[in-house]
């Protein structure tokens, strides 16, 4: 493969689009440390001049920010260990088990990804309601679960079929079960796919607010995402305070996929090359 005639046009034109993507949390960043009485001047400040953590005091100041927060981390991890529970087992029926119907399971996964969470939420609230799990941290998990459990098994499906079905033949014949090849031969193999699925799983549940906002009637379950509301008022928004607190919401994310980048990007790929 001949190498590009131009890599400094590639490299700028990489910086440009990711600065243009990073620009939004630069001013989130940006308008969380500037004092109140600024944000909204006339001429906009690139700079915060001077630096002000006022914004941070009123945000944490807030009664149900740590309830929020620990609501979302309960949520996001419910979630996550949901939907691998589910998801492995099931990307592994669909790659390896030889079933009629498996392509069309793949096809209505792939479909079950097209609807906004709009269209499903009204269903969702009167399933629950008459289920009794309405306001409950088990109907939002079981609501965020429907999001990601479809992408979950879209992203591992690639990965199952790269991993070599000799060494499954292999443990079968030494008399390993299904479970067994699974647990003990499969798993240890698709590491990067399951951290993967994993950090996806767990940015869908902390990043999603229309569940959090339509099943949760009260501060009791609702996510920190709902939280946000709180500072947009009748009579005006607390620009400084929203924008304290989404960044705030935003630590988690950008620790957990810093830690965990690696593996999420040999998951997001592996299976895309096979030898």
């Amino acid at each position: 493969m001949k190498p590009p005639r131009h890599p400094w046009l590639l490299t700028a034109t990489a910086t440009v689009v990711t600065a243009a993507f990073l620009l939004p949390v630069y001013w989130m960043v940006k308008t969380s440390l500037t004092r109140p009485d600024r944000i909204l001047t006339p001429s906009p400040q690139w700079v915060p001049a001077p630096l002000t953590v006022e914004n941070y005091r009123t945000a944490l100041d807030y009664e149900g920010l740590p309830r929020a927060l620990a609501n979302s981390v309960v949520i996001s991890c419910g979630v996550t260990a949901l939907t691998l529970l589910l998801g492995v087992p099931l990307g592994y029926a669909l790659a390896r088990v030889r079933m009629r119907g498996s392509g069309t399971m793949v096809l209505a996964l792939l479909v079950a990804q097209l609807p906004p969470a709009i269209v499903l939420a009204a269903p969702l609230f009167i399933l629950e309601r008459r289920a009794g799990l309405d306001d409950t941290y088990v109907g939002l998990i079981a609501a965020d679960t429907t999001l990601t459990l479809p992408f979950t098994v879209i992203v591992l499906h690639p990965v199952l079929r790269s991993v070599p079905a000799e060494l499954e033949e292999a443990a079968l014949v030494d008399g390993c079960g299904l479970p067994g090849v699974l647990l003990r031969v499969v798993l240890p193999l698709m590491v990067p796919g399951v951290v993967a699925a994993a950090g996806l799983s767990f940015l869908l549940g902390w990043g999603e607010f229309l569940f959090g906002l339509t099943l949760a009637e009260g501060p009791d379950v609702q996510p920190v995402t709902v939280l946000l509301n709180a500072f947009i008022g009748q009579h005006g928004t607390s620009w400084g305070a929203l924008m304290a607190t989404a960044t705030l919401i935003s630590i988690p994310v950008v620790c957990v996929f810093a830690a965990f980048q690696r593996f999420i990007v040999g998951g997001l790929t592996a299976g895309s090359v096979r030898g």
